[in-house]
């Protein structure tokens, strides 16, 4: 039997274009640990985690777990990139479906309006992740 092993903190691959950076979030939130999502965020990066609602810091990492504890995993459809220089815009269609381990239904998703830099190492994290840029609904 094959066991699924996920990368430690400092061995998660980051984002080597503007057009991965989606996936490699979707595929650091999907680990449910927040020190793997935290990886994708330049330092002073912001996370909108409700409509108007800037956190930054550890309030980026605790607003992102509690997405995450939902227990679902989150889909990505990039819709479009747009680079200049070493600065993207992101538009990401999102889906978080399911039914979570309290039995409860969610259906949250959105379309995000984010903003990722590439830094002297060559990858890519968000300097602004902004899930609820068109959302139907927020949790």
């Amino acid at each position: 039997m094959t066991e699924n092993i996920v990368p430690s903190v400092s061995d998660f691959p980051l984002a080597t274009s503007p057009e991965q950076q989606p996936h490699v979030f979707a595929a650091a939130f999907n680990t449910g640990d927040p020190d793997v999502v935290e990886r994708v965020y330049e330092q002073a990066g912001v996370f909108i985690s409700s409509p108007g609602q800037i956190t930054t810091g550890a309030d980026r990492r605790e607003a992102n777990a509690r997405m995450a504890s939902l227990g679902l995993p989150i889909e990505v459809r990039p819709r479009h990139v747009y680079v200049a220089d070493d600065i993207a815009l992101l538009i990401v269609d999102w889906t978080i479906a399911g039914t979570a381990p309290d039995g409860e239904q969610v259906d949250i998703r959105g379309t995000a309006t984010d903003v990722a830099r590439r830094g002297v190492d060559g990858t890519w994290r968000y300097i602004i992740d902004n899930p609820w840029g068109t959302a139907t609904q927020a949790p």
